[in-house]
């Protein structure tokens, strides 16, 4: 689950910052972000981090909000998988809002080009740098057919005999092998390391967004550093989930800490 927990991170932190709202479940009176198009039947780990919630409000209630939950289960998962660790700061509120607009619109969707993924990222005050660095965690998950089927079909930037290899899993128009996975990192995708940018190198990106980070663009040099370098690439991407985790942390009465992190507290 490591993987899905990162992505969780990501995806809340994109919607209205680091404030647990892809937590919140939709009700009749409330639309939450899981049903957003990047969301829904694919993000995953929700039950992984009501478990964590519920030992945790067991040995210190209200006091953690799930929206820390996110940030250090995030870390972990890397940590686990075999990344690089870091102090990840804490004192972030729920919230009791949620945007399934901002969920649709911020987070970039696997068909990005290089402008719209430095742009997506820089709306949410990260650097080139930092969104080269963050899409090394693609170094472990997978993703769906329909994430990546145009890439294996219809680009030219990309390995044959790569694309052969995941067509056989994925047909060209939509099928029940739509919710076929593959590994993101074809080399070691459960481990955290840098192999993620050598397979960009090889025209081996699993989506097109990823290598659009390799293809004759200004990004082409940061993928060689870290292909070369893999502490350059663990520094830059701790800084990175580090400035992410900043964003738009919520304090004071607009929030709270929920007791059930699928729903707003009551009264």
């Amino acid at each position: 689950m490591g993987a899905s927990l990162l992505r969780l991170f990501f995806h809340d932190c994109f919607v209205q910052g680091c404030d647990g709202s892809l937590l919140l479940d939709d009700t009749s009176s409330f639309v939450g972000e899981k049903t957003a198009v990047p969301n829904n039947n694919s993000a995953r780990g929700f039950d992984v981090v009501d478990n964590i919630k519920a030992a945790v409000e067991k040995v210190c209630p209200g006091v953690v909000s799930c929206a820390d939950i996110l940030a250090i289960a995030a870390r972990d998962s890397v940590v686990i998988l075999g990344g690089p660790n870091w102090d990840v700061k804490l004192g972030r509120r729920d919230s009791t809002t949620a945007s399934l607009s901002g969920a649709n619109n911020n987070i970039p969707p696997p068909n990005s080009s290089l402008s719209n993924l430095i742009s997506k990222f820089a709306a949410q005050g990260l650097s080139t740098r930092d969104m080269v660095a963050l899409s090394g965690g693609h170094s472990i998950g997978q993703a769906r057919c329909t994430s990546f089927r145009a890439h294996i079909y219809n680009d030219t930037d990309i390995d044959s005999s790569f694309a052969k290899i995941r067509q056989a899993n994925c047909s060209s128009t939509f099928d029940s092998r739509d919710n076929n996975l593959a590994p993101l990192d074809l080399q070691t995708p459960i481990c955290f390391d840098n192999n993620y940018y050598k397979n960009l190198i090889n025209k081996k990106g699993l989506l097109h967004s990823d290598q659009e980070l390799f293809n004759d663009g200004s990004t082409d040099s940061q993928v060689t550093t870290y292909s070369n370098n893999p502490s350059t690439f663990n520094s830059d991407f701790v800084a990175g989930m580090i400035k992410m985790g900043d964003i738009n942390s919520l304090t004071g009465k607009s929030s709270e800490i929920r007791k059930n992190c699928r729903k707003v507290n009551q009264g």
